[in-house]
């Protein structure tokens, strides 16, 4: 492992992001103002107003973080032009902040996007090609100085799960962290979450090895966000409907925060904030030796 950019503290890391992150991952609810996404494509972006009033039960329910996307990236998602994409987006990210100071992300690898987003009231970019599709992106996460999320991904939505393949799938995604960190350091951008990616151009073993070594990514002194939700690796191991993948995902939601993980990126919001509370009661009882 060659980690060559200046590494920070994990205590530098939670004052930047303004979050405690001592007592649990924190939890990033999930509204895709999208006709297609794989588990809630539709269901609540028929209207502006639908969007909206999803995304303030999520805050009611706990939410730390609202993370709003207008294009789908499920497997073979085809992609929407930077217009339709805005549309989409903009009008329920102003109604949230009208509404609500919650910290909201736009998920998004498209540098317009990003701006109107910034300029509407997002605070954080999340950007899924770990910003290697559009080259402006680095120049907004600057301008804006906002916090990043960068992920992993194996190709793109479209090729990411045809044939996935890796000699060592957590060493390769360091040495990605590792250039990808790097970059944005020298670009004088230092807020910066990582990823790994679950699902995104991985195979089920892909996605278990990286769940399964998940606190070694606390080495790079970044929080680290882990997105398993109801995914389709999930669906492979229960053999069930994406409706019926919430024990799943409670499941691995759990794993991830006793190893570590500093944030949650879910559908199903109360239910990861009761889970994490029992882990958290679990965690802060006083034994009594013998």
């Amino acid at each position: 492992m060659n980690i060559s950019y200046q590494s920070q503290t994990e205590n530098t890391a939670i004052s930047e992001f303004g979050f405690d992150f001592t007592n649990g991952p924190k939890i990033m609810g999930i509204v895709n103002v999208t006709p297609d996404s794989f588990y809630d494509g539709g269901k609540y972006s028929n209207s502006v107003n639908d969007s909206i009033r999803y995304a303030l039960k999520l805050i009611d329910d706990g939410a730390d973080i609202i993370d709003i996307g207008g294009e789908s990236s499920r497997p073979g998602a085809v992609s929407v032009s930077v217009t339709e994409e805005i549309n989409r987006i903009i009008p329920v990210i102003e109604g949230i902040r009208s509404q609500s100071e919650i910290q909201i992300s736009v998920d998004t690898y498209k540098s317009k996007v990003a701006k109107y987003a910034l300029d509407s009231g997002a605070n954080w970019i999340n950007d899924i090609s770990g910003f290697r599709f559009d080259n402006k992106m680095i120049e907004i996460a600057a301008k804006y100085n906002c916090p990043v999320i960068v992920m992993h991904m194996q190709g793109d939505p479209q090729s990411m799960q045809l044939n996935p393949k890796y000699e060592n799938v957590v060493s390769e995604l360091f040495k990605f962290f590792d250039e990808r960190i790097a970059y944005l350091n020298q670009n004088n951008i230092n807020n910066i979450i990582i990823d790994p990616g679950i699902g995104f151009g991985k195979t089920l073993n892909h996605n278990l090895e990286i769940l399964n070594q998940i606190e070694k990514f606390k080495e790079f002194g970044l929080p680290v966000l882990v997105g398993a939700s109801r995914k389709s690796f999930i669906g492979t191991i229960l053999n069930e409907t994406v409706e019926n993948r919430l024990s799943g995902s409670l499941a691995i939601l759990s794993w991830v925060a006793i190893k570590g993980a500093d944030i949650v990126r879910v559908h199903d919001v109360k239910e990861s904030i009761n889970s994490i509370k029992i882990i958290n009661s679990i965690k802060k009882i006083k034994i009594n030796h013998f």
